[in-house]
């Protein structure tokens, strides 16, 4: 793949990809941001190996996925994203007040159920999909869908 194609391709797909980074984060932008951009960086290190008969939408929100895996793993910074009470701060000044409850909601999930319920039902992934991506099995996508909606319903009193 050339450099243009690539830059081609993100920039079809670059705001689809800060809102699923955005809903992952719960509304932090600054995180989702980051993020972005180490995901961005990953995926033009590795375009060599991407393979053009594949979808590159799915490819790389694969890659966003591990990397925002490996920031709630590596980073104190989202010692937050465990406290609901610290999900929506000023840095998400621009995500509207409707969606603040949501992403308080998505917060306390753990960070796998909240990609699956955030594929799902934000970005219309199907479980086979969604499998692909967290690289899990279409089980473990479904429980994790399953415990992720009995929480969300419990919070939000649905």
């Amino acid at each position: 793949m050339t450099r243009e194609q690539f830059i081609a391709l993100i920039q079809k797909e670059q705001e689809e990809l800060r809102g699923f980074l955005l809903a992952l984060c719960c509304g932090n932008k600054d995180n989702a941001d980051d993020i972005a951009q180490d995901s961005l960086v990953k995926a033009y290190l590795s375009s060599a190996c991407y393979q053009e008969k594949g979808k590159f939408k799915p490819w790389l929100f694969k890659i966003a996925h591990n990397t925002f895996l490996n920031h709630v793993i590596n980073s104190k910074t989202f010692e937050e994203l465990d406290k609901a009470e610290g999900m929506v701060g000023t840095s998400s000044a621009d995500v509207s007040f409707q969606h603040q409850d949501l992403y308080i909601a998505l917060g306390t999930l753990p960070p796998k159920e909240r990609s699956a319920i955030v594929m799902f039902y934000m970005y219309g992934y199907s479980i086979k999909e969604i499998a692909a991506i967290t690289e899990t099995t279409k089980d473990a996508v479904k429980k994790q869908l399953s415990r992720g909606r009995d929480k969300l319903k419990a919070k939000l009193k649905v």
